[in-house]
């Protein structure tokens, strides 16, 4: 695996079968690789470990997942990973049996809720004896050491565990910069997740036709993520018309008529929970393209592929955005939230800004190879008719970047 160049790695699409005539993705190798990245960040901070309720980063930590969306609003499942050593698993209700054999779980416990859905007026009780199962398994696996990050935590649990003499830290650090560099392992499942993806949207470009609502029109991608072996959609943003403009509308009953634009970002979690964050813009027929309508995409098109031209290795986030195509005046008041982000599990670290945002949001860090980062571009004017959305996915190679996605751009929309 490791004799293949990553950039071919990226187009793979492999299923999760990993058909024998084709090299197989090593999961051991690729949880080996994440448990050990995520170790290596805990030492570096001088954690002596970390206790992960992120069903992102549990899964990053351990491969192991359960009920990830309804886990992200219900603090049900949690695992303690020590700076060396195996994880220690605190699963849902009777779900021990789900990590079976995965090499990267020394002990499945079950988990202590002290939320208020499960707790009610308990709460208080619930979470001293959280802290208590908490401490016993700490202190088994690392002895009496203290200084321990958190990737959520809410305010009883952390006066509980406080009471024990712990030092509460923030684990979200070592969790983004861990997930940053992907492997040749993640690189291909990606790889699928797109192919997954791209099979949507072309279900979607093949079935546009006027009368059929954006409901309908986004259902398409998320029934094909489902078939396909993908897990969930974590947006829902597709917007036709007059819609399209400002940006951010989620998908609703609005009936598409010929000559509509009809932008979408598809924001989903596919096969092996890689996130596939691509953005298009399609022209419903029978119509043609407005010159209106060129210019916005013309210049949507020109941001993106100038953006992933300049985007090289060593570069640092701050010259990056310094360096990005320049949004012309009647635009920028609309400008999308970053010039660039990165993804993997979900959208990750980093989130670059525009040039005139950085010094409210931007922070430090270098682009590195077998990054992968996503290149955006949202062009229409305030008070505009119609807005054009677009978004590639990259990796950043030796030299300098590769489209991640083979989907095309639309014809009809270009000059």
């Amino acid at each position: 695996m490791t004799a293949t160049p990553f950039s071919n790695l990226a187009k793979r699409s492999v299923g999760a079968g990993n058909p024998d005539h084709l090299p197989p993705i090593d999961m051991v190798r690729m949880r080996a690789y994440r448990l050990g990245r995520l170790q290596a960040q805990i030492r570096r901070l001088d954690y002596a470990g970390a206790v992960l309720f992120d069903p992102i980063n549990v899964r990053y930590a351990t491969g192991s997942r359960n009920m990830t969306v309804w886990m992200l609003h219900n603090a049900a499942r949690y695992c303690f990973v020590p700076a060396e050593g195996k994880a220690v698993l605190f699963d849902f209700h009777n779900c021990e049996h789900l990590s079976k054999g995965l090499e990267t779980i020394g002990e499945v416990r079950p988990a202590r809720g002290f939320f208020f859905y499960s707790a009610g007026n308990r709460m208080k009780e619930r979470a001293d004896a959280w802290a208590k199962d908490l401490d016993d398994a700490i202190r088994k696996h690392i002895g009496r050491e203290k200084r321990i990050a958190f990737d959520h935590l809410d305010p009883l649990g952390c006066k509980a565990l406080e009471r024990f003499g712990y030092e509460i830290h923030d684990a979200q650090e070592p969790c983004e910069l861990a997930r940053a560099i992907k492997s040749p392992e993640e690189i291909a499942c990606a790889g699928h997740a797109i192919a997954v993806c791209e099979a949507g949207m072309a279900r979607m470009r093949d079935e546009l036709r006027p009368g059929l609502t954006e409901d309908a029109i986004w259902a398409i991608l998320s029934e094909t993520n489902i078939r396909m072996g993908g897990e969930f959609m974590e947006c829902r943003l597709l917007s036709s018309g007059a819609r399209t403009n400002p940006w951010f509308k989620e998908s609703g009953e609005r009936v598409i008529r010929p000559g509509d634009l009809v932008s979408f970002d598809t924001d989903l979690i596919g096969p092996f929970g890689m996130c596939v964050d691509l953005s298009r813009t399609f022209l419903c027929g029978p119509a043609k393209a407005t010159d209106e309508q060129r210019k916005l995409y013309g210049l949507a098109l020109e941001q993106i592929h100038y953006n992933m031209d300049i985007l090289k290795p060593g570069m640092t986030f701050r010259e990056f955005g310094e360096k990005a195509w320049r949004i012309p005046n009647a635009y920028v008041a609309n400008r999308y939230s970053c010039v660039a982000h990165g993804v993997g599990l979900c959208d990750e670290w980093p989130k670059i800004p525009h040039a005139q945002d950085a010094a409210r949001s931007g922070y430090d860090g270098t682009l590195e190879p077998n990054m992968t980062i996503c290149i955006e571009s949202y062009i229409g004017e305030e008070g505009g008719p119609e807005g054009v959305k677009l978004e590639q996915q990259v990796l950043i190679t030796e030299t300098g970047c590769e489209s991640m996605s083979s989907f095309p751009f639309e014809d009809a929309l270009m000059s």
